[in-house]
């Protein structure tokens, strides 16, 4: 009875974060690779394929429909293991494994593409694929996400002290299209990086090298980066001087007024995985946030790509690896 009252409580979108619709298609594309996964494992801890039949031996006390809902809410709402075991009736243990199996394969689904049912994006090779041929204009921007403070006396401690927020983070990049739908979330980073070496180490600057036709739009942290790629990258101008005149000022405002809003709906793009309140402030290991973003980010753009779109695709789409189911 325990198990069955938590299974429908957890499974409302107030406490899971998606609806139920969703869910039930979630549960549907997991349920092989989840089963998969674990076979494999076990043959490997045996050392030899199953002698059994498949479904023979005990049951499983938290079935893999709980175990997906466990590791939506401790994502939704950071909900401690421990209460989320005395919901379901099972050991703390138990909840921990059953994070541990799924949210590997959340962050593995890739990022879903608005008007391609089926295909995700999963790399930024695959982003700046797509967005080529179908002529986005790509959003680039970090974000920052709060995190424990690492132990003293250990090396690289004061690279997680933020310049901008004065707080132990860890920083990723937020990539989207023109109308704040998420296409990528990644790049962790300790939150002393600069944005524009963050953006540097990990290839975007290969990819617009790679894909000349493709443009974006960046804040003032990667104003290097449009000084590169003068013909893809737009930023902001930079600051004037306090003696600059009042003809210059006005044009000053005017360009930065419009650049801001072609770049906006990036902000909309950040906003959204930033409701789940594992974004907000990361408490558990350092090593599990980018697993956690990637799941977090993949769920979010599910519900982005089913919006309406303003432009009609083109007819053809190559992406840059198998990442079409």
């Amino acid at each position: 009875m325990k198990s069955n009252w938590a299974r429908a409580a957890c499974s409302d979108a107030a406490l899971c974060g998606i609806s139920k619709e969703h869910l039930g298609a979630l549960i549907a594309e997991l349920a092989g690779p989840w089963s998969a996964a674990r076979e494999a494992g076990q043959d490997e801890r045996r050392g030899h394929a199953r002698i059994r039949a498949a479904g023979a031996g005990p049951d499983h006390r938290l079935v893999f429909t709980d175990r997906v809902l466990v590791t939506l809410v401790a994502l939704r709402w950071q909900l401690s293991h421990r209460v989320l075991a005395v919901l379901f009736g099972v050991s703390g243990s138990t909840v921990d494994r059953s994070v541990a199996e799924v949210r590997p394969l959340l962050a593995a689904r890739g990022f879903a593409v608005p008007d391609r049912p089926g295909i995700r994006l999963r790399t930024l090779a695959d982003v700046f694929s797509y967005a080529e041929p179908e002529g986005i204009t790509l959003r680039i921007d970090g974000t920052e996400v709060q995190v424990r403070r690492p132990k003293a006396h250990r090396p690289g401690r004061r690279a997680f002290v933020s310049g901008k927020k004065r707080q132990n983070t860890e920083k990723a990049v937020v990539i989207s299209d023109g109308q704040g739908r998420g296409l990528w979330l990644g790049a962790i980073r300790p939150g002393r990086m600069h944005d524009v070496t963050q953006v540097r180490s990990e290839g975007i600057e290969e990819q617009l090298r790679l894909h000349p036709n493709v443009r974006a739009e960046v804040d003032s942290g990667c104003q290097g980066l449009a000084r590169d790629f003068p013909g893809q990258v737009s930023a902001p101008p930079k600051k004037l001087g306090q003696d600059t005149g009042p003809g210059e000022r006005n044009f000053y405002d005017n360009t930065r007024h419009r650049h801001s809003q072609q770049r906006i709906m990036v902000e909309h793009a950040i906003a959204e995985p930033k409701q789940w309140r594992s974004l907000q402030r990361w408490t558990g290991r350092r090593g599990d946030l980018p697993e956690a973003m990637a799941a977090i980010g993949a769920l979010v753009s599910d519900r982005a790509a089913r919006r309406m779109t303003l432009r009609k695709p083109s007819a053809e789409l190559v992406l840059a690896g198998p990442t079409a189911c």
